[in-house]
């Protein structure tokens, strides 16, 4: 079929089906994932590789790639940012195209003044292992003229996985039955030969790579053969360094038809007393709304809040909705919530944080700086 006649939108019901279950439900590493995909969605494996092509050309699909753990590879954080308002657009610009290591991107206000108000620009930001978070973080303050900056490494993880097309069918307060699973933040250690693998295995594809035979290119890209390409991935996987093989839709910026997948990005931020933050974000992860949610410090320029959530929508109200609703389930589970405030994100930009030591080392040298003292 030709490309001009391969429908799409986001609103077709094939191109639905597949992204219900490739934006976020093929979890680990698959020699196959298409394979999975159309057995999940019931749809034949040649029509989904077609969908997913025109998807991607067409730029309803900004991305299709094999995503990781990066909490598990990399040192990171969300770190939000004091910026003078006259630098604040140049500041997300430069986050945005100039430095690799920060992923999402996004501006963010609140409904009123209230503690933190004053941090509008907020990333997430990973480091290569054996380099210092604080140090980058401080070269990117400087180069930005921020103010300041608050750094909130992920202390628990209890929801990742952002289904925008699955989650418009969400009401306000399903949930899971049990209490979400609790993945932990532990930097796990690559040889070398991994890491060869783990740079191919997460490039992000063209349009025209995409097939049933996803992995034989990328093995010779590595140096090594299929079935080794195989045995080490496979190895990452069970070491829980493999996140999920996902199709991602925009979370804000319209697509092709200029459609909108959502309109709002909301930041829940929750303060529960200390020793309840792993009870609160397994309540709060088992909310089918949230794509992600963690145990993060905010500290006092955040009132102390330390469970911290987010939820994509075309309705504000409706998320408001599904917070009230997470609200009530954290008072029916006896876990006292004595703040809570909501950041909702405008201008965005979400890219993968690169983890590479060797990407880490050349910008800095590119830059007149040492590498070594970044450590």
């Amino acid at each position: 079929m030709a490309l001009d006649v391969v429908p799409v939108s986001v609103d077709d019901p094939v191109n639905a089906a597949i992204l219900k279950i490739s934006e976020d439900r093929i979890a680990g590493f698959r020699r196959d994932p298409f394979g999975a995909i159309a057995e999940a969605s019931e749809i034949g494996v040649d029509v989904v590789i077609e969908r997913v092509r025109a998807m991607l050309r067409a730029g309803t699909i900004r991305r299709v790639r094999q995503t990781l753990l990066a909490t598990n590879l990399a040192h990171g954080a969300l770190v939000a940012w004091q910026v003078p308002a006259d630098r604040l657009d140049a500041a997300f610009d430069f986050m945005c195209e100039d430095d690799p290591f920060s992923g999402h991107v996004v501006i963010r206000t609140t409904d009123s003044a209230t503690p933190g108000s004053n941090f509008r620009l907020w990333t997430t930001l990973k480091v290569p292992q054996g380099y210092s978070l604080e140090k980058h973080a401080e070269f990117l303050r400087q180069a930005v003229g921020a103010d300041a900056f608050r750094l909130m490494p992920a202390k628990r993880l209890f929801a990742l996985g952002v289904g925008h097309i699955r989650r418009r069918e969400i009401a306000p307060g399903d949930r899971a039955e049990v209490p979400a699973d609790v993945l932990d933040t532990r930097i796990v250690e690559l040889s070398a030969r991994e890491w060869i693998v783990l740079d191919a295995l997460k490039r992000e594809f063209d349009a025209e790579e995409l097939s049933r035979d996803l992995w034989a290119a990328r093995a010779r890209e590595a140096g090594v053969s299929l079935d080794e390409f195989y045995d080490v991935a496979q190895s990452l996987h069970e070491r829980g360094v493999i996140g999920r093989f996902s199709t991602f839709l925009e979370h804000v910026k319209p697509v092709a038809g200029n459609q909108r997948v959502t309109r709002y990005n909301a930041l829940f931020h929750w303060r529960v007393p200390g020793g309840r933050e792993m009870d609160a974000g397994r309540e709060v992860g088992r909310h089918h709304i949230m794509t992600h949610a963690y145990w993060r410090e905010g500290g006092p320029e955040f009132r102390d809040v330390n469970v911290m959530g987010v939820a994509h929508g075309l309705e504000k109200e409706r998320l408001l909705e599904h917070k009230a609703a997470i609200d009530r389930h954290l008072t029916e589970a006896g876990i006292d919530v004595s703040y809570t405030n909501v950041f909702w994100g405008g201008r965005s930009e979400i890219k993968p944080s690169e983890i590479s030591p060797l990407a880490f080392a050349r910008f800095h040298r590119a830059r007149g700086g040492d590498p070594e003292s970044m450590r």
